[in-house]
Parts: C-alpha cells; structure tokens; sequence
C-alpha cells in the first residue's frame, strides 16, 4: 500500500488529472467527502488529504510514503528529510514581495509581514538587509494599508488582488510550482511501488510537457 499526502485546493484540483492518466482515481471527492483517508480505485493507493503545511512533516515521519506540496513549503518547514524527485509543473506562481504603489523604503530596517517567515528573513540576510519579520497567517495584503509592515512577502499569481488593494509586486524571490516528494524509509523499504509511481507520474508530466512547447 502507498500512502500519499496531498492538501485540497487548487494543489489537489491540478494534481487530480496527473494521477487519472496514471489510472489513479480517488472513489470520493476530498473536496466534498468528510473522510480524510480516502481510497483509490487501486488497492494499492490511498490519500491523506491535509493541510498543505503539514505535507512534508507527514511524508518526513513516515505517516505517509509520498506527499505533493508547493515549493514554497517545502522551502519554509524544511524538507531535508525527504527526496524530491520530480517537478510536476502544476500550481505555478511566484513567492514576492510587494507593496503598496509608490513605496521608498527609507534607511530604517524594515517591517515585513508575512506567513513564509524563515524564507523572508533568508531572503533579506541573503541582501543584507535588515528586516523585522511580522507573522501573519492570512489577509496579507492588509498589513501595508493599515501601517502594520512595509512590505509583504506572499504568493503573487495574477496579480489582481494586489493591483485591488493598491499594492504592486517587487522582488522575485522564487518560481513556485508543486513537486513529488518521498520518505526516503519507503523509497528503501517500497522501492519497487515508489520507483514506479515517479516513473509514471514523470512520463505524464514530460509529455504535457512537449505538448505545451
């Protein structure tokens, strides 16, 4: 049996057609079903569906052979513990900073807010920038508007919500897109499931791949 951990929303909702070309197809919708261990129409595959956050820990204890997460989490709670073999391409977006239209930052340290707090104060030391890293866990946008932080440090898709609330993007500081990870006991232990799991999940992803060029 593997076990994959895989969060719901738009992760889920791009993933979900990968593993149906692969013949995976969970018997309940995560998005409707109460249940948070849901069967496959295979024997040999179940989810744990969780929250994003909590994917890699999951997947790192061995409560689950594999997990798909954002890269953004995976850089911010740490995934030392695991192998990432494959870059599924899907849930692209960009980890930035912004704020609001027109900001100078002046020379005092600045004030970030963010829910990414080890990636931010990274990001800033990396520069040598001094940074007060304020912990927020939603409603980003907020923060600048009010006087609470400077800037931000979130995930910018479209943009929209930004451009809304009379903010802009700045810095790049990652392309984010989903990736496969593995405990690295069931990569041992499963070695003949696991390897064949990434093996068909990979040729899907390189042949949407070609089709996009």
């Amino acid at each position: 049996m593997l076990t994959l951990a895989i969060s719901k929303g738009r992760i889920y909702q791009d993933t979900m057609p990968l593993l149906a070309s692969a013949g995976i197809v969970p018997t309940e919708d995560p998005e409707k079903s109460r249940k948070l261990i849901i069967p496959t129409n295979r024997a040999d595959v179940q989810f744990l569906v969780i929250r994003a956050t909590d994917v890699p820990t999951y997947v790192e204890y061995g409560a689950a052979d594999l997990g798909i997460a954002g890269k953004d989490v995976l850089v911010e709670y740490g995934a030392d513990g695991l192998y990432e073999p494959l870059d599924l391409g899907i849930a692209r977006c960009r980890l930035m900073t912004a704020a609001r239209v027109g900001f100078q930052p002046t020379g005092r340290r600045l004030r970030v807010a963010t829910k990414y707090v080890h990636t931010a104060q990274r990001y800033f030391a990396r520069q040598g920038r001094q940074a007060e890293i304020i912990k927020l866990y939603g409603s980003m946008e907020l923060a600048p508007l009010v006087g609470l932080a400077d800037c931000i440090v979130d995930l910018v898709d479209t943009g929209n919500t930004l451009k809304a609330n009379g903010l802009e993007p700045r810095e790049l500081i990652m392309n984010v897109s989903s990736r496969l990870v593995v405990n690295k006991a069931a990569m041992k232990m499963k070695h003949q499931a696991v390897s064949r799991f990434i093996s068909d999940l990979g040729g899907i992803v390189s042949r949407q791949a070609n089709l996009s060029e």
